[in-house]
C-alpha cells in the first residue's frame, strides 16, 4: 500500500503532465504499483481537483470490452474493468447529436463509442441488476476521447487507473428518458444492439452491446459491486452520469477528421463529431 505522501506525489506528477500535455514514463516502470495503490492515487487526484473547484459529475468505467483486454498491458494483459471519477470540465452535450471537438493538448487521442446512463435514484447497497435498471433516469450515446500520457500506449493496468482512467473528454448525445417498461427491458435489449463507427465514408469498427461485459447494464452492476469494496470512495448516487465502456476498440483520431456512429437494435441516434 502506498504511503499517502507517495500517492500525492504521483497524483501531482500526473496532474502536471496533463496540464502541460507532456508524456511521462509509466509509474510502474520505476517502482511496483498495485491496483490498490493506483486507486489511492485516484483518491488523491480526486481530492486535489475538488479543492481546486472542479465538480464531480459521475464516473467512467473502462476496459469493459473483454475483446480488447489482450491488446493492452505490457507484463500482463488487462484482466478486469477499471473506473475513475469524471468532472464537469471534461463532459459536454451536443446539439442535434453533432459537434466540433478540439484535440489541443490531447495526448495520443483515440475515440470510443459508449452508452451513458444517468442515475435518477441512488441504488441500494444490495441492488440487483434489475434494481439498478430501475434507478436509471435516461441513457444516451456518447463518444469518449481517451488519452494516454505513456509513450506508445504502453502501460500496466494500475498505470491506466492512476492516469485518470485514460479519460480525456466525454461528448454526450441526446438523452433518451426511460419509461418503466424500457427500464425493465434493458437487460434483454442492450446485449443484442449493434453499433458501427466510421471515419468519413470508411467503416472503422463495429461492436455489440454484449461486448461490454455482456451488457452496459452489467458494467454498471460491476461498478456498484466494486465500490462496496472501496470505502475511500462514495457509492453510486442519484444524479451521476456513468459511462459504461467502449463497444469497439478505441481508434486513433486527429484534427480534420469527422467521425460518425449508428445504432441498430435500440432507438438511439448516432453521433457526428468533427475534430479540430
Amino acid at each position: 500500500m502506498l504511503m499517502s505522501t507517495q500517492a500525492n506525489r504521483y497524483a501531482h506528477q500526473l496532474l502536471d503532465a496533463r496540464a502541460q500535455a507532456q508524456m511521462i514514463p509509466p509509474l510502474s516502470s520505476t517502482a511496483p504499483l498495485s491496483v490498490a495503490d493506483s486507486y489511492d492515487i485516484v483518491k488523491s487526484i480526486l481530492d486535489v481537483r475538488i479543492a481546486q473547484g472542479e465538480t464531480v459529475v459521475g464516473r467512467k468505467i473502462g476496459f469493459t470490452n473483454r475483446k480488447i483486454w489482450s491488446k493492452y498491458g505490457v507484463a500482463e494483459p488487462i484482466s478486469t474493468p477499471i473506473w475513475t471519477p469524471i468532472f464537469d470540465e471534461t463532459v459536454r452535450f451536443t446539439e442535434d447529436n453533432r459537434g466540433i471537438q478540439s484535440l489541443d493538448g490531447a495526448l495520443q487521442p483515440r475515440i470510443g463509442p459508449e452508452l451513458v446512463f444517468k442515475l435518477g435514484h441512488t441504488p441500494a447497497p444490495d441492488a440487483t441488476i434489475e434494481d439498478l435498471a430501475e434507478c436509471i433516469e435516461w441513457m444516451a450515446h456518447a463518444f469518449e476521447i481517451v488519452v494516454c500520457p505513456f509513450p506508445d500506449w504502453k502501460f500496466e493496468m494500475a498505470d491506466s487507473i492512476a492516469a485518470f482512467g485514460l479519460h480525456g473528454s466525454l461528448i454526450v448525445g441526446e438523452p433518451k428518458m426511460l419509461s418503466a417498461a424500457s427500464r425493465r427491458n434493458l437487460g434483454e435489449v442492450l446485449p443484442y444492439a449493434t453499433l458501427s463507427l466510421s471515419c468519413g465514408d470508411e467503416l472503422r469498427s463495429a461492436g455489440f452491446g454484449s461486448d461490454v461485459l455482456g451488457s452496459p447494464l452489467h458494467a454498471l452492476w460491476h461498478l456498484h459491486q466494486l465500490l462496496k469494496m472501496q470505502a475511500q470512495f462514495t457509492p453510486l448516487t442519484a444524479g451521476e452520469i456513468i459511462t459504461t465502456g467502449t463497444w469497439t476498440d478505441v481508434c486513433p483520431i486527429k484534427p480534420g477528421e469527422t467521425w460518425t456512429s449508428a445504432f441498430s437494435g435500440i432507438s438511439l441516434p448516432g453521433l457526428t463529431i468533427s475534430f479540430v
